[in-house]
């Protein structure tokens, strides 16, 4: 992984801009884009040779008041805040099954039938689908990885009608997911053979966006069923840590609901 400490530190100063922290725009160009070193070591009450030592990866061990100071500097929320905590101090991480599916899970998603219901991974694997989600999204290539199939399937830029919206959330969940689940090598490949297959993912994922989605909506433009737009919950499986259920339904009334119901219709004919 290199430094990836120091990596986040610059990606992130870069995209902090002057009206951000309060700083007066200086005429004139820059040979980089956002904040200089300097300017975020003085904000964050650090030495210039200090803030410069993290980035370079010379200085490994940051205390918590220094990234909280750098996190306050660099306008990060909540889960950014713990991304960079994490790699300051990572932790070892907890292998599980996570590819297996609890039964009692599997079951719930047969019973709520109309609606849409999947499991995901940190590695955005689909251990579990009920038939109305494989209906869904189970006819794309790579549809037993999200984020597989939403860089490497060109149909998927027609079925998300927001996929670019889409794919930031998707790849800040796996730049989370990398830091949490520190030293998982098969994250890692993913993360490598994203980068080699798709230029889109290597832009986003330079960016070091760190967010885990909860609930959304997501518009969809489905072969069969048409156009829907899904509102989604999302829960994490305390049987099975690193495992979150993903329940999706249509506002009832809607045209999204109409065209769920088609899709019912179609995900009934193929047994």
């Amino acid at each position: 992984m290199g430094n990836p400490l120091g990596e986040f530190l610059r990606a992130r100063r870069h995209l902090t801009t002057f009206e951000q922290v309060g700083l007066p725009h200086i005429d004139g160009r820059r040979r980089t884009p956002g904040l200089r070193r300097d300017e975020v070591a003085v904000l964050a009450g650090l030495s210039i040779d200090y803030y410069t030592r993290l980035e370079q990866g010379r200085e490994r061990h940051p205390s918590a008041q220094v990234l909280n100071a750098l996190a306050q500097v660099l306008q990060l929320g909540p889960e950014a805040t713990e991304y960079l905590h994490e790699l300051a101090h990572p932790r070892a991480c907890k292998r599980g099954p996570i590819d297996q599916v609890n039964p009692t899970v599997a079951q719930l998603g047969k019973d709520l039938d109309h609606l849409v219901v999947f499991t995901t991974d940190r590695r955005m694997d689909v251990p579990y689908r009920n038939p109305l989600a494989a209906a869904l999204h189970g006819w794309l290539k790579h549809s037993d990885n999200m984020i597989r199939m939403h860089f490497l399937d060109p149909a998927a830029r027609e079925f998300y009608l927001d996929w670019e919206r889409e794919a930031r959330f998707r790849v800040a969940h796996v730049r989370a997911a990398t830091g949490v689940a520190y030293g998982d090598r098969q994250l890692l490949a993913l993360v490598d053979e994203l980068s080699a297959g798709s230029e889109d993912f290597r832009r986003i994922w330079d960016r070091h966006d760190v967010r885990v989605r909860t609930n959304e909506s997501i518009r969809y433009r489905h072969p069969e069923a048409g156009e829907m737009t899904l509102l989604y919950e999302t829960f994490a499986i305390n049987s099975t840590p690193g495992q979150n259920l993903v329940i999706g339904r249509a506002q009832p009334g809607s045209p999204s609901e109409h065209a769920l119901c088609r899709l019912r219709a179609l995900a009934a004919a193929r047994g």
